[in-house]
């Protein structure tokens, strides 16, 4: 066995494709099967099986996966013993949406990376939830509670939610910001479509700055989490009224990491930023 074709396999699991795994590690997809057949003859083994159009691994495979993951966390943790500089060290990628890289954690990381000039963050933003898996990311941020997963899971806060209109009332002519379809099923989502707005929507949009920026110039009607409100809520032109129904934020960590220094650090960073955005 060498090291590049353990690699293949961890890249399939992940990946669920053999397209995937070839654009994840930058190789022919030919390459994939091709080593993955050799690696089958070698250890006589079946290791991979196709469930509707998916590669699932056989329980084979699985065995050989915990071998795989338990060589990787030791690979990574090499690549870190020339760091002779102080503080923490090593590269961490975080999925979560835009809004909550920018509301939350970009106005703290500047702090966190100058006491630590051996780390390096990589948000990863999306409208809803980025993919998580160990070829996409190490920790990940999420709006709702993952049903399953192959990872620690813990829950971050409740983020409340707040009503922004005109003082006057949104049935003034005020035009409703709503999110896209793929978003429906958020308590933002469900609040508006019970007040008629959804279905009235004219400014569709995932991002939390445009919403912002539309309510503040009191000629909109949106949904704002708290932490974007702050300066909002001395407007007298404007009315926010507290959602019955906050918003779960739960925080994801692949199992590697659990006993790593660095890691730990950050998602301890990452619990008192959602502490300190959410304090009452």
């Amino acid at each position: 066995m060498n090291w590049d074709d353990l690699r293949i396999i961890a890249a399939v699991k992940d990946e669920g494709t053999y397209t995937g795994a070839s654009a994840r590690l930058r190789i022919d997809e030919t390459t994939v099967a091709r080593r993955l057949a050799r690696m089958q003859r070698a250890l006589g083994v079946r290791l991979f099986e196709a469930i509707d159009g998916v590669r699932r691994p056989t329980p084979q495979c699985e065995q050989i996966l915990v071998h795989v993951q338990q060589m990787a966390a030791h690979a990574a943790r090499i690549g870190r013993i020339g760091e002779d500089r102080p503080g923490l060290g090593g590269r961490f990628r975080i999925a979560t949406t835009s809004g909550v890289a920018e509301g939350i954690l970009a106005p703290r990381t500047a702090a966190l990376l100058a006491r630590n000039p051996a780390l390096v963050l990589q948000f990863l933003t999306s409208s809803d939830n980025v993919k998580f898996s160990r070829g996409h990311a190490d920790i990940a941020i999420r709006l709702r509670k993952p049903e399953r997963g192959d990872f620690t899971i813990a829950k971050l806060a409740d983020i409340r939610l707040y009503l922004v209109e005109p003082a006057e009332g949104f049935d003034t002519g005020a035009i409703p910001c709503c999110y896209p379809p793929e978003l429906d099923r958020t308590p933002e989502s469900h609040y508006l479509a019970a007040r008629g707005l959804q279905q009235r929507s004219r400014c569709i949009t995932d991002s939390l700055g445009i919403i912002r920026t539309m309510v503040r110039g009191h000629q909109a009607v949106g949904i704002l989490p708290e932490y974007a409100c702050e300066d909002l809520l001395s407007d007298r032109r404007l009315r926010l009224s507290l959602l019955p129904r906050p918003r779960e934020a739960w925080l994801l960590v692949q199992h590697h990491l659990k006993q790593d220094r660095a890691a730990r650090a950050v998602t301890a960073w990452i619990r008192e930023a959602f502490r300190d955005a959410t304090r009452g």
